[in-house]
């Protein structure tokens, strides 16, 4: 029974990814940094920094240490074993059939409805050039684009990927300079108030207080989603024991450099108290500077950003949906690949639910961003745990000596992966308490529920689907 679900044409079976290794490691180094770049990034931090000021730095930067944390986690685990199925498939050999199951489909969720906001918010900056063009045919055309690229071939999405990166990066790298040149020369009409001063002037560091700063924190982890999209890649990349920890440790310099870097630039280029929620910092900074195109400039690169997302989201459901139906737990006619070695059928799946997006936008445009947001959150909050308890379980199994030990070990140990799910358990706290994205918490258990209904129709219908994680990998079964 279980033999029906298998690609006849690629002959690929569980214990395998059936994938051309077509990532190289430029690519994968690109694909790394522009995880760590995003519109959470460039519009985000404008409603984050009217809510606490420049205490936002403070926040970027203990998050990025939890994230750099998390990174570290996956890094074990994928040097240990690196393959397409990631988080989905370490949580299967060392939590069990049913949390493979969830963390499968839930990161692929977390990729569907961050599709949807992308593509939608991709059509939104266009009218900036454009107002006449409809914003469905906009989202449509970019859909189209981006689907035909990941059908391709995985090095096509790799080159897309890796150039949308370089734009964002050489953004943010010319902004940061010309930042610094308005504080050390004093040209532009920026030139006269600019001051590092404005960090700590106008109300302190924390002009809202500490607990303002702490509430800014489920804003800040969002921009930090898609960072963990390295891992999905393992299965595909040319060198995986040597390009994903290089590409791991590089990213605390990202953080500092994109982050914490380019806040401390425009915070001292403007007063905190002059930036506006739903305005772009950016545009509001450079504008400040005198420089005629910063709103244009500033679009293109957001519009960048939400592109490479929408890349990365096809890309990565596409691989988490084929990994699914791999163990019976989706349709078997997804495991088939296509002539590039891309999983076609899969891709397709997703982004035809991607494409509900402009629908849900045209039924609720003042909400819906905020919504899926707030969905895709809690999406990759759970996401991140799973990567971190299943290198607690990891580490636990080598120091016992059942499994190989890492060539890629995690600094801190235990302790720094439960400081991590600590401060993951802490976010989950503030979203309960703000009213705005507290509407996460209340769809997740509806997923939650029908995962479950879904797990007790595979136990009864295809018991096999459930079971194989058992036998799945060189040592799966050995925390349990």
């Amino acid at each position: 029974m279980a033999e029906q679900i298998y690609d006849e044409r690629s002959d690929v079976r569980p214990d395998e990814d059936g994938y051309t290794r077509g990532l190289g490691s430029r690519q994968i180094q690109m694909i790394a940094i522009g995880g760590a770049i995003g519109t959470g990034l460039f519009l985000g931090a404008g409603t984050a920094i009217s809510k606490a000021g420049p205490s936002l730095i403070l926040s970027y930067a203990v998050a990025g240490v939890v994230i750099f944390v998390i990174m570290r986690a996956l890094g074990e685990l994928l040097t240990y074993r690196p393959v397409s199925g990631s988080f989905a498939e370490y949580a299967r050999e060392f939590l069990g059939p049913f949390a493979g199951y969830v963390t499968g489909w839930t990161y692929w969720l977390f990729w569907v409805v961050t599709g949807m906001a992308e593509t939608t918010a991709a059509a939104v900056y266009v009218r900036f050039w454009a107002p006449g063009v409809p914003q469905w045919l906009s989202a449509l055309i970019f859909l189209l684009i981006l689907y035909a690229a990941n059908l391709i071939s995985v090095r096509l999405f790799g080159e897309i990927e890796f150039w949308f990166s370089m734009v964002k990066v050489t953004a943010i790298v010319g902004m940061i300079l010309i930042g610094v040149g308005v504080l050390t020369l004093g040209f532009g009409p920026a030139g006269d108030t600019a001051s590092v001063t404005h960090l700590w002037q106008d109300g302190g560091f924390f002009p809202k207080g500490l607990g303002a700063t702490v509430m800014t924190l489920q804003i800040v982890m969002f921009a930090y989603l898609g960072v963990e999209l390295v891992g999905v890649t393992a299965g595909e990349s040319e060198d995986p024991q040597r390009t994903l920890p290089r590409a791991i440790n590089t990213l605390p310099w990202r953080i500092g450099l994109f982050y914490i870097g380019a806040l401390v630039i425009i915070l001292s280029l403007v007063p905190w108290t002059e930036f506006e929620p739903g305005v772009s910092p950016f545009v509001a900074a450079f504008g400040r500077v005198g420089i005629p195109a910063a709103a244009g400039i500033i679009n293109f690169v957001v519009l960048t950003a939400a592109l490479s997302s929408c890349n990365s989201g096809m890309y990565s459901t596409g691989r988490m949906l084929r990994d699914l139906a791999l163990r019976g737990q989706a349709p078997g006619l997804l495991t088939r690949l296509n002539g590039s070695r891309s999983p076609a059928f899969a891709i397709t799946a997703s982004t035809l639910l991607m494409g509900l997006g402009v629908l849900l936008n045209y039924l609720a445009p003042g909400r819906a961003f905020q919504y899926i947001t707030s969905v895709a959150t809690v999406c990759g909050l759970w996401t991140w745990a799973v990567i971190l308890v299943s290198q607690i379980r990891y580490r636990r199994a080598w120091q016992a000596g059942r499994l190989p030990p890492p060539t890629f070990r995690a600094p801190g140990g235990l302790w720094s992966s439960r400081a991590a799910l600590a401060f993951l358990g802490l976010v989950v706290v503030l979203i309960a308490i703000d009213e705005d994205s507290r509407i996460s918490l209340y769809v997740f258990p509806g997923w939650a529920v029908l995962l479950v209904i879904g797990y007790q129709v595979l136990r009864r219908t295809r018991p096999e689907s459930v079971e194989v994680a058992r036998d799945n990998g060189p040592h799966a079964g050995s925390e349990r």
